[in-house]
């Protein structure tokens, strides 16, 4: 029993060193965390170039609502003692893939995160979520008037917390509200145009921030 205990313990601490070592490798002074869902985390592509740049750490998860990057914000940003993180989150909370849960409340959770960067001297770029008026995995669901309404909110919350609101969304929305065909495989994913559009703006951002 006490051989079992013993090697528990060790394998605890190798662990706890395994990750420590991978939080150190990732920290970088001047370096920007992108938190998301699969559309950050799609942005990881050979032919896109943001993400070649060393100083910035893709925390996309795809499939995420903000309550699970809520959760984990401590570890995948706070910890990293980044100088910016880019906060793009939301329409999977719209889509209803932990259930469902109010617009005014999407927004909560992402000035949570906001809040808790800032109070660790963190800029903070919030992005207005992408245009959407259909979800293939959740067809019953009309989300791009909710869309609207919570881009809305993040924009009062940017603004009362001196943060940065980056706008995707005006540059890629069509006429019915949805993203325009060049941009989206499916109405919510990004094509490498649509990652190229948004890069330039990112671009564009940083220059104010910087």
């Amino acid at each position: 029993m006490n051989t079992i205990k013993s090697r528990d313990r060790a394998q605890k601490n190798c662990f706890k060193q395994a990750k420590a070592a991978l939080l150190l490798s990732e920290k970088s002074d001047g370096s920007t965390v992108f938190m998301g869902d699969s559309i950050t985390q799609g942005w990881l592509q050979d032919s896109l170039s943001l993400f070649k740049n060393k100083d910035y750490i893709n925390k996309g998860i795809g499939g995420q609502t903000t309550q699970q990057m809520k959760h984990r914000f401590m570890q995948d940003v706070v910890q990293l003692e980044p100088e910016v993180v880019v906060i793009l989150a939301g329409i999977n909370d719209i889509a209803q893939n932990s259930g469902y849960i109010s617009i005014p409340d999407i927004a909560h959770n992402i000035e949570k995160m906001t809040v808790l960067a800032k109070n660790n001297d963190i800029k903070v770029v919030i992005c207005s979520v992408l245009p959407s008026n259909y979800f293939p995995w959740r067809p019953q669901i009309s989300p791009a008037d909710k869309v609207i309404a919570l881009n809305a909110l993040l924009k009062e919350i940017a603004v009362n917390n001196e943060a940065t609101y980056l706008d995707y969304y005006s540059v890629m929305v069509d006429d019915k509200k949805g993203m325009k065909d060049a941009y989206t495989t499916d109405g919510v994913h990004c094509t490498i145009q649509g990652y190229r559009i948004m890069e330039l703006l990112i671009e564009n951002c940083f220059k104010t921030l910087f």
